[in-house]
């Protein structure tokens, strides 16, 4: 059981992933502005709420305030909602996504579906597909389950036909100096977290389980998450649960040395009490927690519904092609105070009204238009990071690019533990550690994930190339890439003398993942106190809350509740002492309730896979706790040290 950690680690991992990494239900009802008509709002109107940004952040919000009577408004740039997810289907069969895709399944995911009536449209990949990695001309699957439910599932992951027992003593990714480091510090324990120093990614999984597992297994999961450097990334920022687990472990009186498994382990019992505690809504289909999913037709289908029940229009709740070049806070003749936005449109400036605004819009374009309400807003999102050559929040390039072989085209070569023949792509997909040498970050396998991705005698492949250790790549035309990335299938998958590709789809994302490198959280702190200044705003988006899909859904449904609280007090202070206040709160006091339970519920069920900055995690003294941890006397590895400034030197 050396390499159970690893496992739990490897499915933190994927859950997080971005890219793929990443009965019926009833409409929603008409909204009711609080105290006003369900009218929709012209330009001239006070809106309660102006959403920015109609990315999944944006548009799962601005459902879920118009599902609980908020008068909402979202603006966005582009003249689609949806952000960088974006679904197609061509004559010939095939679906292909631009963005991620496919999320892990969590109940945020499921519950917005039936509310929209699309949860009959869910498919799920098949549990027992592994993800496989790419090392010295072979692939090899990562431990997993076969879809067992309880004690099975355990007994499954640990003892089953690729479990944890397998991948230790008969899988070849790592070696038996590799196995044996992991496992003293799965088992044993570690160096302690290093004193007044932000550890990376790398530094924390070296430290923690060796330098080997970081390499083969790690590192190309990284790039899954985020197509990230982990030498710049920082661990409490971009993988801050599988972080707390070390606290959790410190926590545990006897394990002085933290050995991660026993942190692991304790948390994992924690979820399964949770889960059992506050099982999903009975009306819902039934899901299994972060098992891969998407749509019939794609992961569009999600802001499409949305789009499709608030209505796209200029007397819409759904304003497309607004660029939102200004905020302002204005003051009403009645002395109350209001916020302005101006946009540029095909028609024209325009402006709307309202009482409260919430960003969804990327870090990197927003300093500008926050500057008249927020001074600092400039010194926050240009901040300067000298030690790793950083202005602001990165986003580094990504390319997703589907191509399409013929099965017969794939090497004819029967892949371990049973898994069948490679000609049908058994698993979820291949990832490439940057020692291979292959320029593709990942390749999906799309048409065996979900039903109805391709024709029948061809193989679907999404393939993404770039991230902020290849930066180089958005110099190169669409073709130059193409190529690229068919020489990656070539290294890994097909046969020498395999068809060129069937290119189906290439998207080139300039600005793609926001990069939670060192420095990230003292940036978040500033805008944190900096929003809490004006109130009625709130700056957020996936620079904040996560990249991860399941994150941006549950965004949307914690933050609807926030901007309720805020209207319901904030009309309460306006109104007439006694009528109007007993109005509030018929109208909003029972929900609230309701859903203030459900927050505290949801919490606990999500705790493992959705909001990365919001999680509560059992108390922990950490003053006391670090001052406990020691280093192991068999401990002789030194941590790695990163460069003073590290800068993109080619892919690998």
């Amino acid at each position: 059981m050396f390499k159970l950690s690893l496992s739990t680690l490897l499915l933190l991992l994927s859950a997080e992933a971005a890219l793929g990494f990443i009965p019926a239900g009833v409409s929603s009802k008409p909204s009711v502005r609080l105290g006003a008509s369900s009218s929709s709002s012209s330009s001239d109107d006070l809106v309660d709420c102006l959403v920015l940004g109609g990315g999944i952040s944006g548009s799962t919000l601005a459902h879920n305030l118009n599902k609980n009577g908020v008068d909402v408004v979202l603006a966005e740039a582009r003249d689609y909602l949806g952000g960088n997810v974006k679904s197609h289907r061509d004559d010939e069969g095939f679906l292909w996504e631009e963005g991620p895709n496919s999320f892990a399944t969590q109940p945020s995911i499921v519950r917005i579906a039936y509310e929209l009536g699309i949860s009959d449209q869910l498919v799920f990949a098949d549990e027992s597909l592994p993800p496989w990695v790419n090392h010295n001309g072979k692939l090899h699957p990562l431990p997993k389950g076969q879809g067992g439910k309880g004690p099975a599932g355990q007994i499954e992951l640990v003892s089953g036909q690729n479990g944890v027992l397998k991948f230790a003593f008969v899988g070849d990714l790592l070696s038996w100096p590799g196995t044996i480091r992991a496992g003293i510090g799965a088992f044993l324990g570690h160096a302690p977290p290093p004193e007044g120093k932000e550890e990376t990614i790398r530094e924390w999984v070296t430290r923690v389980l060796g330098e080997e597992v970081f390499l083969r297994c790690i590192d190309p999961f990284v790039s899954g998450v985020y197509a990230g450097n982990p030498e710049t990334l920082a661990i409490k920022a971009s993988l801050s649960k599988i972080r707390r687990i070390e606290d959790i472990a410190y926590s545990i009186g006897w394990n002085k040395f933290g050995a991660l498994f026993y942190g692991g382990l304790k948390r994992q019992i924690e979820l399964t009490k949770e889960r059992k505690a506050d099982p999903p809504a009975p009306e819902w289909p039934e899901f299994e927690y972060g098992n891969p999913g998407s749509f019939r037709e794609g992961l569009a289908t999600l802001p499409n519904a949305i789009a499709k029940d608030l209505g796209v229009g200029d007397d819409q709740k759904i304003r497309l092609e607004h660029k939102t070049t200004k905020i302002e806070k204005k003051t009403n003749d009645d002395g109350s105070d209001y916020y302005e936005a101006t946009f540029d449109t095909p028609k024209g400036t325009k402006t709307i009204k309202t009482k409260t605004i919430v960003s969804t819009m990327p870090a990197h374009c927003i300093s500008d238009i926050l500057e008249p309400v927020m001074e600092e807003s400039k010194e926050i999102f240009e901040s300067i990071r000298k030690d790793i050559d950083r202005v602001g929040v990165y986003y580094p390039p990504v390319v997703a690019c589907t191509v399409a072989y013929p099965k017969k085209s794939f090497k004819d070569v029967e892949l371990p533990n049973g898994f069948g023949n490679l000609q049908d792509l058994p698993g979820f997909g291949s990832l490439n550690p940057r020692s291979e040498g292959v320029r593709t970050l990942g390749t999906l396998w799309s048409s065996s994930l979900f039903p109805g991705r391709a024709p029948k005698d061809y193989n679907l492949l999404l393939n993404y190339i770039g991230g902020s250790r290849d930066v180089g790549l958005a110099d190169l035309s669409e073709e130059e890439i193409v190529a690229e990335v068919d020489k990656g299938c070539r290294q890994v998958l097909l046969k020498e003398d395999a068809p060129p590709a069937k290119v189906i789809g290439i998207k080139i994302w300039p600005t793609a993942i926001p990069q939670y490198e060192l420095g990230h959280l003292p940036i978040m702190e500033k805008l944190e106190k900096a929003e809490a200044k004006i109130p009625g705003l709130w700056v957020c988006g996936n620079y904040r809350t996560g990249v991860a899909f399941p994150d941006c859904v549950t965004f949307g449904y914690e933050k609807a509740k926030e901007v309720k609280s805020f209207l319901a007090a904030q009309q309460g202070q306006v109104s007439s002492p006694e009528k109007e206040e007993k109005k509030v709160t018929v109208q909003a006091s029972a929900p609230a309730q309701t859903e203030a339970k459900s927050k505290e519920e949801e919490k606990k069920v999500e705790v493992s896979t959705t909001d990365v900055d919001n999680v509560v995690e059992p108390t922990i003294d950490e003053s006391k706790e670090v001052a406990e941890r020691k280093i192991p006397f068999f401990m002789t590895e030194k941590v790695v040290k990163v460069p003073e400034k590290v800068k993109s030197k080619g892919y690998i």
